[in-house]
């Protein structure tokens, strides 16, 4: 039996708290997490490498006091550009980031947030610049219920996200998750197949998978 080891999304309903006040434009996943730290697997440890190259700069954003264990990040025009490496995702994660507030996002960068449990959330440069001005020295809040981004100086800003992903989101389904939510069903289906057509489970040779973590919050 093969055992796939796998870390349970939890449910995102709301983000709030503190934001790094970022803006930085054009983020590619190398400087999200450098590429010395791909050797790895594991998804928990990765935030000690994350923005490695910006934490070496003195009196750098993520090393400032005011925004420690921030979960929200803003940031600028096409975040997470370069590689595909899903790490970099894994990396924000594990530095406690919840959301990234930012004009546009990489494709793919953006589709690796969705399964790790991150919110990508698109707005106009105009209200990132506000967010930007008001996180300073107030908390901003992602609410997925509402669809907006407000802050107490009354900003209320909407966002746009496939229902779809918002469902997962708010479910804390990954895809994994969502296969082992029709488990049922599927157990029907290989069970008819298995009775049906007895030759194709002798030539593949099937021995089941295990997920191990599955069902945890």
């Amino acid at each position: 039996m093969t055992i796939i080891h796998r870390n349970a999304m939890h449910p995102v309903t709301t983000v709030t708290g503190t934001a790094y006040p970022w803006g930085a434009k054009n983020i590619d996943t190398d400087v999200i997490i450098p590429a010395h730290w791909l050797k790895t697997i594991q998804r928990s440890g990765l935030g000690k490498g994350a923005f490695e190259t910006v934490r070496a700069q003195p009196d750098n954003i993520f090393d400032d006091p005011r925004y420690a264990g921030a979960p929200i990040l803003i940031a600028g025009d096409n975040f997470g550009c370069g590689s595909s490496r899903e790490h970099a995702a894994w990396a924000l994660a594990d530095m406690g980031i919840r959301a990234v507030i930012a004009p546009s996002f990489s494709d793919i960068f953006s589709g690796n947030a969705f399964k790790n449990g991150i919110v990508p959330v698109v707005l106009p440069q105009e209200a990132v610049d506000r967010l930007l001005a008001a996180a300073v020295d107030q908390p901003v809040t992602v609410d997925l219920e509402t669809m907006t981004v407000t802050t107490p100086y009354q900003d209320r800003f909407p966002f746009d996200l496939d229902p779809f992903r918002r469902q997962c989101l708010m479910e804390g389904l990954d895809e994994i998750g969502l296969t082992l939510a029709r488990d049922t069903a599927i157990s029907k289906f290989e069970g008819g197949m298995n009775a049906d057509r007895p030759w194709i489970e002798e030539r593949r040779g099937y021995a089941g998978i295990a997920v191990e973590g599955a069902g945890r919050t």
